[in-house]
């Protein structure tokens, strides 16, 4: 029984994620992005990150059902505050490591649901 799961053409599936680089549908990219089921964008976030650096997101005519955020090697327990801020701006989100996010994201995808991550690199 094959169990691979199917995969619509022209979605964005992270390969692969290592020292500050990540492989999506066989692109490079460098530093902080976005990944959408379509498409990637560069990610300009402040240090720490604050409410203003998902800002982009709220222009987006189609809705998420989860932004995945990807904060590096770990998440740290001041980001209640910034998770709080979010819903209030109508942001579903969920903070996780860089790696957890990024296999997330695949299954969430295949599963079709509507699914956003901003990654951080390691």
């Amino acid at each position: 029984m094959d169990i691979t799961p199917l995969i619509p053409q022209g979605v964005q599936i992270i390969q692969s994620y290592a020292e500050g680089k990540f492989r999506i549908s066989g692109q490079a990219y460098d530093g902080p992005i976005l990944v959408f089921p379509d498409h990637v964008e560069p990610w300009a976030v402040s240090t720490p990150l604050g409410s203003d650096d998902f800002a982009v997101l709220g222009h987006r005519a189609e809705p998420q059902d989860v932004l995945l955020v990807g904060c590096g090697k770990g998440v740290s327990s001041d980001i209640f505050a910034l998770r709080r801020a979010l819903k209030e701006k109508g942001i579903n989100c969920e903070f996780m490591d860089t790696g957890a996010a990024c296999r997330t994201f695949n299954v969430l995808l295949t599963e079709g649901r509507r699914v956003a991550a901003a990654l951080l690199p390691f």
